[in-house]
């Protein structure tokens, strides 16, 4: 499974690609290809023969060629080219948030597995990654136990989330044009605005919208350790919070708003505009977060 999932992620990238005149050329090799997309050339032949049975690519007397650029049709849907962790963290913060839990509750490894159709280990090993964190807490049979945290612990972990996003954002406006971030950006800023038309019925939304935001930025510092961090705040700063239903959507329309501003300094690369963006952001969410614990 977890190799299917990179094949038909690399292969709608592959497909992303193919609208650059240099991908011609690109096709020709199948080591560069491997590099280009970080794929082992197993892989990369896997994507060739389906992109040759697909009518997309052929071959001529000079190697491979592209016959037609592919359309919506050809892509392997979002869902199927998430990998396992990724869809059971998605699928868990769901279960915290629409499920209003709240500290003390406890959690079912076995019945969350079912719930979600993933393993037991993949849930046991999402589950295990906060228990050092005291978050979670470990109890006989397959089950857990929610914990609340002090305004103490949310602070120092909110000066970690402030140092490690500045430097993360900084480094997503340092991008040359052409990285395919900027695209991701842009996407996320049409979604925002769409949202804050229908904030009315829709305000439960922006906690995803959140989160793929803020991820997206700190992807671009390129540190596995803050990368990996960020599941941390995934957990707490975009769901732990949002117990506390109080004018939940004002507060998302205020940070809609402050995610356009954020978005617009991030696009005009001043890097003071870009820091005061983020930081206004983040003392918003930090208020938040203390209100909630309140």
């Amino acid at each position: 499974m977890k190799n299917d999932t990179v094949y038909k992620r690399k292969f709608n990238e592959v497909l992303q690609y193919l609208g650059d005149p240099a991908a011609s050329l690109l096709l020709q090799s199948e080591n560069r290809m491997a590099d280009q997309f970080a794929i082992s050339r197993t892989t990369v032949r896997k994507i060739l023969q389906t992109l040759a049975d697909n009518g997309i690519v052929g071959t001529n007397g000079m190697g491979r060629a592209i016959v037609r650029l592919p359309d919506a049709a050809d892509y392997f849907p979002r869902a199927e080219t998430v990998p396992t962790s990724d869809r059971v963290e998605k699928k868990f913060m769901e279960w915290l948030l629409r499920g209003d839990r709240r500290p003390g509750d406890f959690i079912n490894g076995l019945e969350l597995a079912r719930q979600f159709g993933v393993s037991t280990s993949g849930i046991r090993e999402y589950l295990n990654r906060f228990s050092r964190f005291g978050l979670i807490e470990k109890r006989p049979n397959s089950r857990w136990v929610f914990r609340g945290f002090t305004e103490r612990f949310a602070l120092e972990l909110f000066e970690i989330r402030e140092l490690f996003e500045l430097r993360s954002a900084e480094a997503f406006a340092r991008q040359p044009p052409e990285a395919p971030a900027w695209q991701e950006l842009a996407a996320l800023e049409r979604e925002h605005r769409l949202l804050l038309k229908q904030i009315e019925p829709r305000y439960h939304d922006f906690s995803d919208l959140d989160e793929r935001f803020h991820r997206l930025i700190n992807d671009a510092s390129q540190n596995r350790f803050i990368v990996d961090f960020y599941d941390v705040i995934t957990m707490i700063f975009h769901y732990h919070y949002q117990w506390n239903k109080l004018d939940e959507k004002q507060r998302n329309a205020v940070a809609i708003l402050e995610h356009l501003e954020y978005i617009a300094a991030l696009t005009s690369r001043d890097m003071e505009r870009v820091a005061a963006a983020c930081r206004l952001h983040l003392g918003s969410a930090r208020r938040t977060l203390l209100a909630a614990i309140a």
